[in-house]
Parts: structure tokens; sequence; C-alpha cells
């Protein structure tokens, strides 16, 4: 095990590898309720999109384990699945079948990418004040996420957002998960984020916030394997993708997210983990790249939307993950999840919040690297680093910035300094935010 995941070499341990990957399971252990709960509204059975959701979680995350050796766990992304079950099944009325199909021929699609080298090409084309700002971005989202998902930011129709009502019990749990992990934190205790998100799930049993089981399922549903080859009103569900033109802009703006979201967060979690240098090149990253657009295949193919890198990864690196033996233990958890989903529905948002705004604290440090006094390089990334928390989209965050790039660089007579993949992003996210 020491040979073939490095851990000594990495300067971790055994422990510190489950520490982090059970950290990470429980900061992103929401999607296994929320994704079947948004896939149901597009006619996907709750518990075959849960099987799906769990099981696709677990084989992506496994497989970037072992073949990446990185702590970057994998599951159905959010915001794909609200394309697939409001965009494509609510407003074009489609199969969710047919939805699922969509979602795996853009994963063939980034995975041709990827074995071409443009995916990283990309990549590399990026300016270094543009990838310090993506992971900026990623951290302000993160806590964001947080704060929203525990209540302590609400929407609001004067203001689009408020401050929470502080002395209602998810607020009062959020609180208690802030204050530990904050102050674990501050005095360097070994798993202090996971020890908040325990402390806050038993406060939250009197306080009525953490929902205690009373009734188990124990059974599996296999019913979306295979979605996309299944048969709708008499035709293979892939074969209705190309028959009607439109739903390739829908495979063109599922690519887009894919594309950028993933490159946002891996740059992010390698800057967090010890294996993204200074300028935010990731090491070895061509086989992070490709099991993440094979996991986007394997999302339509399991019936549980496009499965991603989840950017929640970065708590448990932050608890000191540095190999894939984390992502082991967090695919362990999820595959028991798919059998005791009560159990981990214990885990509320608010228990969580702690965890996700340390996490957000601890990607901000970059923020000093960005040359401040060059506003053609300035400005971009600051758009990216409003951008990405203010529209809640990683990739409308970057693509802002990237338009915002090239223009800037052009006004101000740069315009060799700007890579030609530069041109192309910025000429594809335009074309995205106009038609898509």
């Amino acid at each position: 095990m020491e040979q073939f995941f490095k851990i000594r070499e990495r300067g971790s341990t055994v422990s510190t590898e489950v520490l982090g990957g059970l950290t990470t399971f429980l900061a992103m252990a929401y999607i296994v309720a929320v994704n079947p709960a948004i896939l149901s509204d597009a006619g996907v059975p709750f518990e075959a999109g849960l099987t799906a959701t769990c099981v696709g979680a677990a084989v992506m995350t496994v497989a970037m384990g072992l073949i990446a050796n990185r702590p970057v766990a994998l599951a159905s992304g959010m915001g794909i699945n609200a394309i697939v079950a409001y965009g494509l099944c609510g407003s074009l009325g489609i199969d969710w079948r047919v939805a699922m199909a969509v979602v795996f021929l853009e994963g063939v699609v980034i995975l041709g990418l990827v074995l071409g080298g443009l995916r990283k090409a990309v990549m590399d084309a990026i300016p270094v004040d543009l990838r310090h700002a993506i992971g900026i971005g990623i951290g302000l989202f993160i806590a964001f996420i947080g704060l929203k998902g525990a209540g302590l930011v609400i929407a609001d129709d004067s203001t689009l957002v408020a401050l929470g009502e502080l002395s209602e019990p998810g607020c009062i749990v959020a609180l208690v998960s802030l204050a530990c992990a904050v102050i674990f934190q501050i005095l360097g205790v070994r798993g202090g984020l996971l020890i908040s998100i325990v402390v806050a799930v038993i406060v939250g049993i009197p306080l009525g916030v953490t929902a205690v089981p009373t009734s188990w399922s124990l059974g599996l549903d296999f019913s979306t394997f295979a979605a996309p080859f299944q048969t709708v009103d008499g035709q293979m569900a892939i074969v209705q993708v190309f028959l009607q033109p439109a739903l390739l802009l829908f495979v063109f703006s599922l690519l887009m997210s894919d594309f950028f979201d993933t490159m946002g967060t891996v740059v992010a979690i390698g800057k967090q983990g010890d294996f993204a240098d200074e300028r935010g090149d990731v090491k070895d990253i061509q086989p992070i790249l490709a099991v993440d657009s094979t996991a986007a295949i394997a999302g339509g193919f399991f019936g549980a939307s496009s499965i991603t890198c989840f950017v929640e990864s970065a708590s448990g690196v932050a608890e000191g993950a540095r190999t894939g033996l984390a992502n082991l233990v967090t695919a362990a958890l999820f595959l028991v999840c798919a059998f005791l989903a009560p159990l981990f529905g214990m885990v509320s948002g608010p228990a969580t919040c702690g965890a996700l705004v340390v996490v957000g604290f601890l990607m901000m440090t970059d923020v000093g690297s960005i040359a401040w006094k060059e506003p053609e390089l300035a400005f971009p990334a600051f758009l990216v680093i409003v951008g990405i928390p203010f529209t809640y989209s990683i990739t409308n965050g970057i693509g802002l910035g990237f338009i915002a790039y090239v223009i800037l660089m052009a006004v101000r007579g740069r315009v060799a300094e700007v890579k030609p993949l530069m041109w192309v992003a910025a000429l594809a996210f335009l074309a995205m935010f106009i038609f898509v």
C-alpha cells in the first residue's frame, strides 16, 4: 500500500488518509439525498436515483484514487443535474433516459478532447493570475455554499441575500459547527473539521435539525443503469438525441460546464493538496482529467447525471489527505450509504457549515499573488473571483474572466501575450452565454 499510494513520500500517514477520506465524504454526503430528489422531478424513481448516485460516486472515486492517486472525490454534479431535470426534461419535455443519453454523449466528446490533449493545453494556456483567481473564487463559493446550506445566508426579495434568523435551530447548529471548526483549526487539532461536523450533528438532535432515522431501506434499484441504451417510444434513447438537433446545444452547454468546472476544482484542490505549484500547474494532470471525463460517461450510463470532481474534496485535503487512499475510504462510505442512506442523512447542511467555511478561508491565501497593479490582468481575475460565487457557477465566473482578459489585453496592446487557446476558450464562452 505504501509503494502504491506513496503515502510517506507525500508526507501523510494511513490514519490521516482515512480521516481525510471520511471528512470529504461527510462534506459531500448531501448529494446522496439531493441528487435523487432533483432527478425524481425528471421522472427518475427515487430509489433508483439513490442507487445510481451512490454506486456511480463510489466507482469513479475509486478510479480516481487508483489511476490518478489524488484525493479528489467524484459524484453527480450540482447544476448539471438541474439542467437535466428542469432544462432537458422540464422545459423540453424529453424522457429522462434521453437526457441521460445527452450526458453520455457529452462525456464521450470531452474524453476525446482529453485524449487529444486539448483539455490540458487549455489549462496550460491560462495565465497565472487567472489561475490564482479561480482558486480564490472557488474558496468563496465553498464558503457561500456552507453558509447558504446552513441558513446563515438566506434569499431576500429586496437585497437578494440577507443574514438568516440566528435564533433558528439550523443557524444555532451552524454556529456551533463554525465555532468548533475555527477553534480547532487555530489550535491545530488533528481531525478538527471532522470533529466539528460530528459535534454539530449531535447538537442538532435535540434541536430537531438532525434527522434521526425511523426506517431502513436495504434494497438496491438498478433500473436506471444503461439508461442511454434503454428503449423510449420504440427507439433507443441515444438515437433520439441525434434526431433532435436542439439537444446538441445542451451537449455543448454540459461540455462547457464539465470542462471548466473540473479545471477550476482541480487547480484549487491541487494548491491545497501540494500537487499544484505556485503557477497553478497541476502535477500529472492527464490521468485526473481522463478519469473525470470518463466519469461523465459513467454518470449518463448509470442514470445519475454527469459525475464530476467535487470541490468539497478540499475539506479532506485540509485534514491532510494527499493520496488516492483517501478516495477508497470515501468510496466505501458511498457504497455503504447505498444501503444505509438514512444514517448518513443525519449529516445536515448546518453540520457541515463550519468545515466548508474554514476550507474557503484556507483557499483565500493567493489573493496577494495577483498582479493588482496591472488592471488588464487584475480586473479579469477580479471578475473570476466575484463571478463564481455571485453567479453560483464556477463555469460562469471563469467565462467572464476569460472574455475580459482577451479584450483588455488587446486594448493594452499585449495581444502577442495571449495564447491562441485563450481566444478559442473566450469565444466558446461568448457563444455559450449568447446561445445557450
